[in-house]
C-alpha cells in the first residue's frame, strides 16, 4: 500500500498502489490511508506506480506513470496524443469495457438519483469507433514563445491548447488537417486574432467557421478562400456572435443530412446536430420503435431542434408538434418540414422552463405520446406538465445520466409512470460521455 505525502503540496515522489474500481469519468480509484485517490490512466484491477497531481481535503488526484500489472481491458491507445489532449479519457480501455462502464454508470445513477431500475436493459447502440465526429469546436492560439499556431482541443486538466498533429475521433476530413490548419493561420495577418474554428460536416461537405476577433484583411480573405478551393472545404468567417457567421466560399453553401431514408434536413454550421451520424441513424428508429408509433397518434416532441426526431415521426403518425426554445432552430425546422412536404409536422417556439404548455392552443387537444431530448440540465421543470397532458408513452433521450435518473424517478414516483426499458448509446466512443434512452408508460 502506498503512503501519501502528508503535506498539502504535490511532490514528484512515485508511489505504488492497487486500483479497486473505476469512477464514472474512467479514472481509477484507490484507497490510500483511508482517503480516496482518483488516478488518471489507471484501470480497475491494476497495480500501478503513480504521482499525485492535486491534493484536496476529502480526496486526492493523481496520474499513472507505470502499469506494473495490467487489466485485461487495457489496450494501446491509437492516438499518440492520448494523455495530453483532454478530448478523450478512455482510449486505453477496450471498446467493450467502455460500454460496460457507461451502462454501469447509468445503472448507478438510476439507483442513486431515482431509486429505481428499468424493467429491461436495452442492448447498447454502438457504431464507428474512429473518425466518427462531424461537429467540433477547435481552439486556436498563437504561442509567442514557440512562434507558432496551435489548433486543437485543450490539454487534459489545463486551459492550454494541446499541441496536436491529428485527431483520431474527428472525421479525417478535418482530423488529419490540424497541422495544415495551423500553418494556414500562421500565414495570416490575423494569426493572433483567430480564436477558434467551428467544424460542421454532412456526408459530403465540410464547413470551417473561423472566429475572427478583428475584421479580416483582403489578403487574409483571399488566403482562406484559396485554401477552401484547393481542398474542397467550405470557408466561413464569424466576426461577432452566432448571427454574424457568413460564407466566404462558396457563395451559398448548404449543409444537409438524412436522419432516415426519405428525409433530408438542412442545417447551418452553428446549429445543434448530433456529432455522430452513425449513432443518430440508429437512435431515431429505436426511439420510434419504443414509442410504438401508430397512424392515429398525436405526438409531442420537446426540445426538437431542427426536427431530427420530429420529421421522421411525421412519416408515421397523424400529427407531430415540435417545440423548441431557439427561434433560429424553429425557423430552420419549419423550412425542413416544407422541404420534405410534411404538413403534419408543426413547429412552435416556447421556453419550456418558463411556460405552461397547457396555455398554448396546440397543446389543448393533448398528446398520447411524447418524445423529449433535453439539454444536460434535463427536463425537471416540465415533468408535471407532461403528466398532465395525459401521454400514455414517453421516450426520454438524454446526454446526462444523472438528470435522466432524477427525472425518471420523478416520473415513476410522482406521476404514475413505469420505466419499461433503458439503455446507453455510444455517441462519443473513447470518452466518458454517456448518451442514453429510456421509455415509460402510464400505469
Amino acid at each position: 500500500m502506498a503512503r501519501r505525502a502528508r503535506k498539502q503540496r504535490v511532490t514528484q515522489e512515485i508511489f505504488q498502489t492497487d486500483i479497486e474500481t473505476l469512477a464514472h469519468d474512467g479514472r481509477g480509484i484507490a484507497r490510500i490511508e483511508g482517503k480516496t485517490v482518483f488516478i488518471d490512466g489507471a484501470l480497475a484491477g491494476e497495480n500501478i506506480r503513480f504521482q499525485y497531481t492535486r491534493l484536496h481535503s476529502k480526496y486526492d488526484e493523481a496520474k499513472a506513470v507505470e502499469v506494473l500489472s495490467a487489466s485485461a481491458d487495457r489496450v494501446d491507445a491509437k492516438c499518440h496524443h492520448f494523455g495530453v489532449c483532454g478530448g478523450c479519457s478512455l482510449m486505453h480501455m477496450a471498446p467493450e469495457a467502455q460500454l460496460s462502464l457507461k451502462q454501469n454508470t447509468l445503472a448507478e445513477q438510476f439507483t442513486h438519483f431515482g431509486q429505481l431500475a428499468p424493467e429491461q436493459w436495452l442492448p447498447p447502440l454502438d457504431g464507428p469507433l474512429w473518425g466518427y465526429r462531424r461537429k467540433a469546436r477547435l481552439g486556436v492560439k498563437y504561442v509567442h514563445k514557440k512562434q507558432k499556431v496551435l489548433v486543437g482541443f485543450r490539454e487534459k486538466s489545463a486551459p492550454y491548447i494541446a499541441e496536436l498533429s491529428q485527431c483520431e475521433v474527428l472525421d479525417p476530413r478535418v482530423g488529419l488537417r490540424l497541422t495544415e490548419l495551423a500553418s494556414l493561420i500562421e500565414g495570416l495577418e490575423a494569426r493572433e486574432r483567430i480564436a477558434q474554428i467551428e467544424v460542421a460536416m454532412d456526408e459530403t461537405n465540410t464547413a470551417l467557421v473561423f472566429r475572427n476577433l478583428d475584421p479580416l484583411s483582403v489578403s487574409d480573405i483571399e488566403k482562406l478562400i484559396n485554401y477552401g478551393q484547393q481542398h474542397d472545404l467550405w470557408i466561413y468567417q464569424q466576426p461577432g456572435g452566432p448571427a454574424t457567421v457568413s460564407p466566404l466560399w462558396p457563395e451559398n453553401p448548404q449543409l444537409a443530412y438524412s436522419p432516415v431514408a426519405g428525409i433530408s434536413l438542412d442545417f447551418a454550421p452553428g446549429d445543434f446536430t448530433q456529432v455522430n451520424a452513425g449513432i443518430n441513424e440508429k437512435m431515431i428508429p429505436l426511439a420510434m420503435k419504443l414509442l410504438d408509433l401508430q397512424p392515429e397518434d398525436r405526438v409531442l416532441d420537446l426540445f426538437c431542434g431542427l426536427g431530427n426526431f420530429t420529421l421522421p415521426m411525421a412519416q408515421k403518425v397523424k400529427e407531430v408538434v415540435g417545440v423548441e426554445g431557439d427561434a433560429s432552430l424553429v425557423a430552420h425546422a419549419k423550412r425542413n418540414a416544407d422541404k420534405n412536404q410534411l404538413s403534419n409536422a408543426v413547429f412552435e417556439l416556447a421556453d419550456l422552463t418558463q411556460t405552461e404548455l397547457a396555455d398554448y392552443p396546440w397543446a389543448k387537444a393533448g398528446f398520447n405520446k411524447i418524445l423529449l431530448d433535453p439539454p444536460r440540465s434535463g427536463a425537471f421543470e416540465v415533468l408535471g406538465q407532461l403528466a398532465a397532458l395525459g401521454a400514455e408513452q414517453i421516450v426520454y433521450v438524454s446526454c446526462n445520466p444523472a438528470t435522466l435518473a432524477r427525472d425518471a424517478g420523478e416520473l415513476v414516483n410522482q406521476y404514475g409512470y413505469q420505466m419499461d426499458a433503458a439503455g446507453i448509446m455510444d455517441m462519443f466512443p473513447h470518452t466518458s460521455h454517456v448518451e442514453s434512452i429510456a421509455v415509460f408508460h402510464k400505469r
